[in-house]
């Protein structure tokens, strides 16, 4: 059921068994409120939120390659994707080249009806949501730098995709949902400060890594607890089966969806034991 009226009600019935729920993190939040004054003690809840997704470009990776992967994993399905990147963390060394390459892409996008296969990038859900994302621009640009704005279409819901550079990692306070990339850069040898800011937002849903170097994917795989990390390709369009969708912390709790352990979620596990001498 869509919306808090249903929502609650779902979540605050004592005959529920357990709740699997994909959405934001204050909602899920609520829910599991609702359940915990409400649902028999232990009622599982298998919640899928958002995050503030990063992706990690060094100077190794193949700027080609980066830019394809951040443009589909920024702005396909106009940025309105839980595992969508929010983050972009660029080393310095090639900030400025990707970021000229970047928006020569973006500039390549089209913005329109979704039902023409020569769209690329469709409307936002709804109103809240596209003044939302006018809001946050607005407020972008007396704190930060927008380095790209996309022209979007008259009418309709349709958001241009934008690109915010900012002058560091915790001035993304929140996830922003929609086709807005924000880039932050850092220095070579700068690597652990990176990790640590984007382990201090508390979300970890999916992370990206563009690089050829091999010990600087495992020690960014080894140091971040995110539940889904994709390495030289985009961060979204998870395979369920392949690559089971999930996250901790404030993205999530629970098996991942898709995953081999997934409906054990589901059940309740009960042992029989008998003892077949004593019947004689």
């Amino acid at each position: 059921g869509r919306g808090s009226v249903v929502g609650n009600t779902l979540a605050s019935d004592p005959r529920v068994a357990g709740l699997v729920f994909t959405g934001s993190t204050a909602t899920a939040q609520t829910i599991a409120r609702n359940m915990a004054a409400n649902l028999a003690p232990g009622t599982p809840l298998i919640a899928e939120t958002g995050g503030l997704n990063a992706m990690i470009v060094d100077s190794t990776a193949l700027p080609e390659q980066a830019v394809r992967d951040v443009v589909a994993s920024a702005f396909r399905s106009a940025g309105q994707r839980c595992s969508a990147l929010r983050l972009l963390c660029l080393q310095n060394d090639i900030a400025d080249h990707t970021l000229a390459m970047l928006k020569a892409a973006m500039r390549e996008l089209s913005i329109g009806d979704p039902r023409d296969l020569a769209t690329d990038i469709g409307p936002v859900i709804d109103a809240d949501q596209l003044a939302m994302l006018n809001g946050h621009i607005a407020a972008m640009r007396k704190s930060q730098k927008v380095r790209f704005a996309s022209k979007a279409p008259e009418g309709g819901l349709f958001f241009g995709p934008h690109i915010v550079e900012l002058t560091r990692a915790d001035a993304l306070e929140r996830e922003i949902f929609g086709p807005v990339l924000h880039v932050v850069r850092y220095k070579a040898g700068g690597l652990d400060k990176v990790l640590d800011q984007i382990e201090a937002t508390g979300f970890g849903l999916t992370l990206g890594i563009h690089t050829r170097i091999e010990d600087t994917v495992k020690t960014i795989t080894e140091r971040l607890d995110t539940g889904n990390i994709y390495v030289n390709r985009n961060m979204i369009g998870a395979v369920v089966g392949t690559q089971p969708l999930g996250g901790s912390g404030l993205s999530g709790t629970g098996f991942k969806a898709g995953g081999p352990h997934y409906l054990l979620r589901f059940a309740l596990e009960q042992v029989v034991s008998v003892n077949t001498a004593a019947a004689g």
